[in-house]
C-alpha cells in the first residue's frame, strides 16, 4: 500500500488511541470533534489529490528505495526537479484548502536527517542512518503522516539547555537501557500533531558537550505510551461548535497546532537517529529549518491565492470593482505573492546534492525567502481587509441572517450589487475574515511570522551565509584597490 486513500487515512486515525485535550477536557473522538476535523480535511486533500492523474506529477514520486510511486510528503528529494515539483505541491494544496496541510514539517525533517545522519555514520561509525532508512521504508510503504517535531519549549531564553532550572524545558534523554532510551520534555507549536501517525524529533538548536543529553532524535508512534498533547487556541475556534457554516468563514478546511508532551516515553534503539551527537545538532536544525523555510514560498503562496481572489470577489459584490484605486491594490497583491513564489522556486533550482544522495536547497536564498514571508502577506492581507471594507468584522452573525423575523432586515440592509445575494456578500467577507482574522489566519499572517523560525532567525543565517568577505574582494578587485604584501 505505497498510496493511501483519502477514506484509509481517516480510518487509519479511528484505529490510534490518541490522548487529546481540547479546552481543558480530555477528548475521545478526535477525528470527529467540530474544532479539530477541518484540519484532518486539509491533510486527508493530501491523499486525495496523489489518487487523481491531473495531479500525480505533483503529488507522487518515485521512491528511490524500491522503485514504487510514493506521495511527495513521504519521499527524499532526488534532484533540483523534485524540490521545485515540493514548492509547486504546496503551493496547489494552499489552493485547494485555503489552510494548513500539515504534512510540510515532516517532509522537511525526513530530508533533513536523512543527510544529517549519513554524515555522522561516515564520521563517527555510527549506524543511525541505517535504522532511518528502514524507518523511511515503513513511513513510504504505509504512506504515513509523520509530525516534524523541532521547538522545545525552551524556558529562559537567555540559557542553554542544562542550565534552566526546569530541565524538561528542552526534550531529553533521561535514561540509557539495552533496549533504548526514555525521554521526557515537551514540542510546542506542533503543526498537525493529533493528525499525524508517527513523531519525528529533531534537537531544536545547536548544543554544546554539556547539553549531550538533549542532543536526540528519535521516532515514535503518536500514540505511543507516555505521549499526550493540549492543542492550541485559534482565533473564532469556538464557531465550529455554534452550528453554523458562513460565520466559520472555512469550514471545510483548517490547521491546528498543540502542546506534545512526552511523559518519560521509551523509544526503542531502532526509533534513534541521534543521542549524545551535539556536535551534529547543529545542522540538522540548520538544515530542517532551510527546508521548511522553503517550504513557505509553496503553501502560504497558495493560499495568498485565495485571498487574493476572495478580495477581488469582495470588491466585485461592493461595486467598487472598476475603481482604479482597487485594482492598484489587487495588482500588489498579485506582485507581492508572485514574489514570494519566486523565492521557493529560486532556492529550489539552486539546490545541491548531500553526501547521502538526496538534495537540499539553497540556504541562503531560502532564508530570503522565509525572510520575505515574514512581511509581504501582511501586506497583502492588509490590502486585503481595505478591498473588503469594514463589514467584514461588523456583519450579524448567521444565526441573524436565519432568524425568522430579523433575517429579512439583514438581507436588506447589508445587501451591496443587487444582482449578487447577500449571503454571497457575507460568505465571501467572512472567508476574508478567516483568512486574515480568524482560525486560517494561524496558517498564513501569524504563522508566517514565527512558523520555521522568528524573523531574526533567517537573518542570522543571512549574515552567516551572505558571504560579505568575496563581495569586498570583487567590489576591491572593480575599484582597482591592490591586496597587501603579506609578510
Amino acid at each position: 500500500m505505497a498510496l493511501k486513500t483519502p477514506e484509509q487515512y481517516e480510518e487509519s486515525l479511528r484505529k490510534m488511541k490518541l490522548k487529546v485535550y481540547v479546552q481543558g477536557e480530555l477528548v475521545e473522538n478526535p477525528v470527529d470533534h467540530p474544532i479539530i476535523r477541518p484540519s484532518l480535511n486539509s491533510v486527508k486533500k493530501t491523499y486525495e489529490l496523489a489518487q487523481i492523474p491531473e495531479y500525480q506529477e505533483l503529488m507522487t514520486a518515485e521512491s528511490h528505495l524500491n522503485g514504487e510511486r510514493v506521495n511527495r510528503f513521504c519521499h527524499l528529494h532526488q534532484n533540483t526537479d523534485d524540490l521545485v515539483k515540493k514548492v509547486k505541491m504546496q503551493r496547489l494544496l494552499g489552493q485547494k484548502t485555503a489552510a494548513c496541510f500539515q504534512r510540510c514539517v515532516g517532509m522537511d525533517a525526513i530530508n533533513a536527517v536523512d543527510s544529517v545522519t549519513f554524515e555522522m555514520d561516515e564520521k563517527l561509525g555510527t549506524d543511525y542512518h541505517k535504522r532511518f532508512t528502514k524507518f523511511l521504508e515503513r513511513m513510504q510503504e504505509e504512506d504515513w503522516t509523520v509530525d516534524g517535531a523541532m521547538t522545545d519549549p525552551k524556558g529562559d531564553r537567555s540559557l542553554p539547555p542544562h542550565k534552566q532550572a526546569d530541565p524538561d524545558m528542552y526534550v531529553r534523554v533521561v535514561e540509557k537501557r539495552a533496549d533504548g532510551i526514555v525521554v521526557r520534555g515537551a514540542k510546542a507549536h506542533q503543526t498537525g500533531a493529533i493528525n499525524s501517525h508517527w513523531i519525528l524529533v529533531m534537537p531544536t538548536i545547536a548544543m554544546g558537550k554539556d547539553d549531550a543529553d538533549y542532543a536526540v532524535s528519535f521516532a515514535a508512534p503518536a500514540d505511543a505510551e507516555g505521549v499526550f498533547y493540549i492543542y492550541g487556541r485559534q482565533s473564532c475556534d469556538t464557531r465550529k461548535l455554534e452550528g453554523v457554516e458562513i460565520d466559520v468563514g472555512n469550514k471545510q478546511f483548517g490547521g491546528h497546532e498543540a502542546l506534545m508532551v512526552f511523559e518519560n516515553v521509551f523509544i526503542p534503539w531502532e526509533y534513534v537517529f541521534m543521542c549524545g551527537e551535539y556536535e551534529f545538532s547543529g545542522s540538522l536544525v540548520e538544515r530542517f529549518a532551510g527546508y521548511h523555510r522553503q517550504s513557505y514560498g509553496g503553501c502560504k503562496v497558495g493560499v495568498g491565492d485565495v485571498l487574493i481572489g476572495a478580495a477581488a470577489l469582495a470588491a466585485e459584490y461592493n461595486g467598487v470593482a472598476k475603481a482604479s484605486h482597487i485594482k492598484d491594490k489587487l495588482i500588489e497583491m498579485v506582485h507581492l505573492n508572485e514574489s514570494l513564489y519566486s523565492c521557493g522556486i529560486a532556492c529550489s533550482a539552486e539546490g545541491q546534492k548531500t553526501a547521502s544522495g538526496n538534495y537540499i536547497i539553497d540556504l541562503l536564498l531560502a532564508n530570503v525567502c522565509k525572510q520575505n514571508i515574514t512581511r509581504l502577506p501582511y501586506e497583502i492581507a492588509r490590502l486585503a481587509e481595505d478591498v473588503a471594507g469594514g463589514l467584514m468584522v461588523t456583519l450579524p452573525s448567521e444565526h441573524d441572517l436565519r432568524h425568522p423575523e430579523i433575517g429579512k432586515i439583514v438581507e436588506k440592509y447589508f445587501k451591496g450589487v443587487d444582482s449578487i445575494p447577500m449571503e454571497d456578500r457575507m460568505r465571501i467577507l467572512r472567508l476574508v475574515e478567516n483568512l486574515t482574522l480568524g482560525t486560517a489566519a494561524v496558517g498564513y499572517r501569524t504563522e508566517s511570522m514565527h512558523g520555521a523560525g522568528s524573523p531574526q532567525a533567517q537573518r542570522v543565517m543571512i549574515a552567516r551565509q551572505g558571504d560579505l568577505g568575496s563581495k569586498k574582494e570583487l567590489a576591491k578587485e572593480i575599484a582597482g584597490i591592490k591586496k597587501k604584501n603579506q609578510h
